[in-house]
């Protein structure tokens, strides 16, 4: 039979540490200090109390933890002395089938990891949706993590444990994150169109208004019908658009969702999550039959990312009348016109005016993501809730010096372009850091006809600068203009900046915040306050409503536009219930 909460909160000490035994390998003092904090409002309540108690041990007591764990396919594995969960997960792996030629490659990456940590291999086999890794994925993870840091692949072991012991958990109260499972399922299998170039490779990149693109629409068109959308459609830019109906007519919408574009060779969940998890809370609603006082309107922007064409945020920006005809006339690297892309694709660009929303017709719109940063993914929380989106300002610049021969001028006659850049990026670097929260990354850096044996001339380079707010923002853009003048009058150089993009930061309302802490906090998850450094359709929407997003963790140090990009199905079920109580919530305040 399986355990319920109100068992382990009632029972006594010994009997409730006995309940959660085999959840950390041989280490039932992680559970006994947890149940201190009795009672458990949830699963994820407890989930955190043990990551909490493992996060305030001492480094011994980590690594003892880590060395507990056996190697995978390893000596313990072979001679039958797993434990009973690490048999059953080695199992589900596959691990205990393999073919010699595999056993042999596993016992080497064995011997090279624990030769470079001194402590065995640790991977949650079963995965980030609990039902197994392939052994090709185990075999390539094993081979990318074996070069990591000591330090960085100390706290990845031990993230992976924590997910086994989730999973495991999971196990003892016969729990399954059902419509978590169902929006990974969604994801992965969105992810099956890619472009040409690139899905031949197995990578995934969604641009705009290519054949991979529209199916993508086809597809999250297809199961919002299914799911039970009373509404459906693809608009003038390519957005999908899902109307769930309120109880009454002419109550005011709820407006949700993102985009569904990627980067070139990006990640499944960046953007889509946010589509997918309000369509489950849909699902929920149309299976009960159940209608709220407000209508629910689900987007998934066709346009965030800017790849194709430089229309960032095409997609939510025509919803607050942002659609520039010039846009139009802007050609891809094929030559093909935005223009000629969207007829090509049966869109009507004189409906596009019709697209902005009245704001006055919309309670605000709220938007999850994946964090897409490693902060949630290292307090092991799995919800973060967003105080605001960074506002952010983007430079191309160059400074300008004197190209000379390498071998004959001295270093105190040198006008050295690279150098002035070099010496800036480490002010930016200091100068960001002050702030806390403010960020600052030269990620363009160019020499032209540079030379191994000349000192440089020019050095062309971007700036991208971004902070909570405007005010904290322009300090730190008018300081590096400052240290970037300084920099040329010291080392004889010019320079010039070109801003290619500012956009505001994008405070969340202090009233939606406060209902995705509610949520969280009813989840009997820790509130974890937090800005967003990236740019989303959220702000966006800002601009003629109020709006709050929620941050879901993600796996693998939390990085974002890249394949490895993930998060788990549990925190995907987290989200779907933490909006299923602000969908509560808004409910109640419409009586």
């Amino acid at each position: 039979m399986a355990l319920t909460l109100e068992q382990l909160n009632a029972a006594d000490a010994a009997t409730a540490t006995e309940l959660l035994d085999g959840l950390y390998e041989h280490s039932p003092w992680i559970a006994a200090k947890a149940l201190e904090q009795r009672p458990f409002k949830s699963m994820a309540h407890i989930k955190h109390a043990m990551a909490q108690v493992l996060a305030e041990a001492s480094e011994q007591s980590k690594l003892d933890l880590i060395r507990a764990h056996p190697e995978l396919a390893g000596k313990q594995m072979e001679t039958n002395t797993l434990t009973a969960e690490s048999t059953n997960e080695q199992t589900k792996a596959g691990l205990t089938n393999c073919t010699p030629e595999e056993l042999e490659h596993i016992r080497k990456l064995n011997a090279e990891y624990g030769q470079r940590f001194g402590f065995p291999f640790i991977l949650a086999v079963r995965g980030p949706r609990g039902a197994g890794l392939s052994k090709a994925e185990i075999m390539a993870t094993f081979e990318r993590r074996i070069f990591n840091h000591p330090a960085y692949e100390q706290a990845e072991a031990l993230r992976n444990i924590h997910r086994i012991a989730e999973i495991r958990l999971n196990d003892k109260f016969g729990y399954q994150p059902v419509d978590g499972n169902e929006v990974w399922d969604w994801q992965e299998r969105l992810a099956t169109h890619s472009d040409p170039g690139y899905a031949e490779k197995g990578q995934l990149t969604v641009t705009y208004l290519t054949d991979a693109h529209r199916a993508c629409a086809q597809r999250i068109s297809h199961w919002m019908r299914e799911v039970g959308f009373d509404e459906v459609e693809i608009d003038a830019v390519g957005n999908v658009v899902g109307r769930y109906k309120a109880a009454t007519e002419g109550a005011k919408t709820l407006l949700t969702g993102s985009h569904y574009d990627t980067v070139r060779n990006g990640g499944k969940y960046d953007g889509r999550l946010g589509i997918f998890v309000p369509m489950a809370c849909v699902q929920q609603l149309h299976k009960q039959g159940k209608r709220l006082p407000f209508n629910i309107e689900v987007v998934g922007f066709a346009e965030e990312e800017g790849q194709r064409y430089k229309a960032t945020f095409l997609g939510s920006g025509a919803l607050v009348g942002d659609f520039k005809q010039e846009w139009l006339e802007q050609k891809d690297a094929d030559g093909i016109t935005l223009r000629e892309a969207m007829l090509h694709a049966g869109l009507c660009i004189d409906d596009i005016p019709k697209l902005e929303r009245d704001p006055a017709k919309y309670l605000g719109f709220i938007e999850v993501h994946i964090e897409q940063g490693p902060v949630l993914n290292e307090l092991d929380i799995p919800l973060g809730i967003v105080t605001s989106i960074n506002g952010s300002a983007r430079y191309v610049c160059e400074f300008i010096g004197m190209a000379s021969h390498a071998g004959t001028t001295p270093m105190d006659r040198r006008r050295d372009a690279a150098a002035g850049v070099a010496e800036l990026s480490l002010y930016i670097e200091k100068r960001a850091g002050q702030d806390g929260d403010s960020v600052a990354t030269i990620g363009q850096l160019n020499v032209p006809s540079g030379s191994v044996n000349v000192v440089p001339g020019r050095c062309q380079f971007s700036l991208d600068l971004r902070a909570p707010t405007n005010e904290q923002r322009d300090a730190m853009v008018n300081d590096i203009m400052a240290e970037m003048a300084a920099i040329s009058e010291r080392r004889g150089l010019r320079f010039s900046t070109d801003l290619s993009m500012k956009a505001a930061a994008a405070p969340s309302a202090p009233e939606w915040q406060k209902r995705w802490e509610n949520a969280v906090d009813a989840l009997g998850v820790p509130l974890f306050r937090m800005p967003s450094g990236a740019g989303h359709d959220a702000m966006k929407l800002h601009e003629i409503m109020p709006q709050a997003m929620l941050f879901v963790r993600g796996l693998n140090a939390g990085i974002s536009h890249n394949p490895l990009e993930s998060s788990t199905s549990d925190d995907m079920q987290l989200s779907v219930d933490a909006f299923t109580h602000v969908l509560h919530q808004l409910a109640q305040e419409q009586q």
